[in-house]
């Protein structure tokens, strides 16, 4: 009797911790508005990291610390210690960001 009931407890137990790992496991889309701007894409990405694509091919990583009317602040940039970057927004062709982890 004993027995069974531990099985039963385990079991119960497993389906709980496997079914918020398959939540997870689950892809991640990113809908994009058809309306949207890159100055909105940059204020959904605020403290993230991401990396914009300048008109020249040049591609500057960091993290989106402000969002102005024609600017944007990426701070802590990649591969440029101690360095900050204000970009202007016309001048951004891309905008890569993370949407969903391994």
């Amino acid at each position: 009797m004993k027995k069974i009931i531990l099985v039963t407890v385990f079991a119960v137990l497993s389906c709980m911790v496997v079914v918020p790992f398959n939540a997870l496991a689950a892809e991640a889309k990113y809908e994009m508005k058809t309306e949207a701007t890159v100055k909105d894409i940059l204020t959904e990405n605020i403290n993230k990291r991401v990396t914009v694509r300048l008109e020249t091919g040049e591609n500057l990583e960091g993290f989106v610390s402000k969002v102005g009317n024609n600017l944007v602040h990426l701070s802590k940039i990649t591969g440029r210690d101690f360095f900050d970057a204000t970009v202007r927004i016309d001048k951004i062709s891309a905008v890569i960001f993370r949407v969903r982890e391994n």
